[in-house]
């Protein structure tokens, strides 16, 4: 297991006590206060990252949701000098649904690229 996957596993702990208190304000000012190291755009740093995310939510201990998921992608790429937003949005159609993913200059990256088709925005961080 790789350094930046151990990271993400500790990340998804780190973000799953924010769920686990309901502490939804926290979760989204955590992300949203993120530090973007250095700014610059790599491929290699988005597909490693969003890689090591998979990893890590396969070996952990129970379910990951895609808001856990997405806050931690978003922040190691913000950590890794990746401009990134994770996105919150709703199903505007019965049944109602909601859906977390992340996007980078525009891009979903860590999600099937056509979810703001089927969601509409209701916030980014």
């Amino acid at each position: 297991m790789s350094f930046l996957t151990v990271r993400a596993y500790l990340e998804l702990v780190h973000f799953d006590l924010y769920l686990a208190r309901r502490d939804f304000l926290s979760l989204h000012a955590k992300v949203r206060n993120c530090p973007v190291v250095r700014a610059e755009q790599s491929q290699l740093v988005i597909d490693r990252v969003c890689a090591a995310v998979d990893v890590a939510s396969i070996w952990y201990w129970k379910q990951v949701r895609c808001l856990q998921r997405s806050a931690v992608t978003a922040c190691l790429l913000k950590r890794y000098g990746i401009r990134s937003e994770m996105v919150i949005g709703a199903q505007p159609q019965f049944p109602f649904r909601v859906h977390a993913w992340v996007e980078v200059a525009g891009c979903v990256v860590n999600d099937k690229p056509y979810m703001p088709q089927v969601y509409a925005v209701i916030d980014r961080c």
